[in-house]
């Protein structure tokens, strides 16, 4: 039975707060790492070290052993804590919308048929990437995404199709897959 991805689905975010929160997160993650790099490298060099000799080995190796113990606690302890939970949503938010921009010829190929689950998986790549350019702050980027936005969503409303896309389906991707070999052959 083949994986699915769970439904990611867009969620109302401030951005100067989310911008806020990714940066306090960022700084304590940053942090753990100095700190965990110092200390190991200064107790390997103390444990394995030359007085007055090269010590570059131990000390790399700490900033190593730091940088996997870190992924370990991001990976492990702080991505359940609530003071990571914007950069968790902006890390999902961009990993949905890679997945479609991955398989773009083909979701391309579906919407210029009309297929309903192409049009509907392109309204939600243009409001998920509208909502990112929003939270990182690209103001210039989301306003030239408008027009294009605006296109789409009048001609799902000419299909009678519902414009409002806030989640992504995993079943859309897997069905814009058929469309590999129509828009390869040209």
């Amino acid at each position: 039975m083949p994986k699915t991805s769970p439904i990611f689905a867009l969620q109302s975010v401030v951005p100067e707060d989310f911008r806020r929160q990714t940066r306090n997160a960022s700084i304590r993650i940053i942090a753990v790492f100095a700190l965990s790099a110092m200390v190991l490298s200064a107790l390997l060099v103390t444990q394995f070290g030359e007085t007055g000799g090269n010590n570059f080995k131990w000390n790399l190796t700490g900033v190593i052993l730091g940088v996997l113990l870190t992924s370990a606690l991001v990976g492990g302890l702080f991505r359940k804590q609530q003071w990571m939970a914007a950069s968790l949503y902006g890390w999902r938010l961009k990993r949905s919308l890679m997945s479609i921009t991955n398989q773009m010829h083909q979701l391309k190929a579906g919407v210029s048929q009309h297929d309903p689950q192409s049009m509907q998986l392109l309204r939600f790549y243009h409001l998920a990437l509208h909502h990112m350019h929003q939270l990182d702050g690209n103001s210039s980027a989301a306003s030239e995404l408008v027009r294009e936005m605006d296109e789409h969503r009048q001609a799902m409303e000419a299909l009678s199709l519902n414009p409002e896309q806030p989640r992504l389906n995993p079943e859309w991707l897997a069905h814009i897959k058929q469309f590999a070999s129509k828009s390869s052959v040209k």
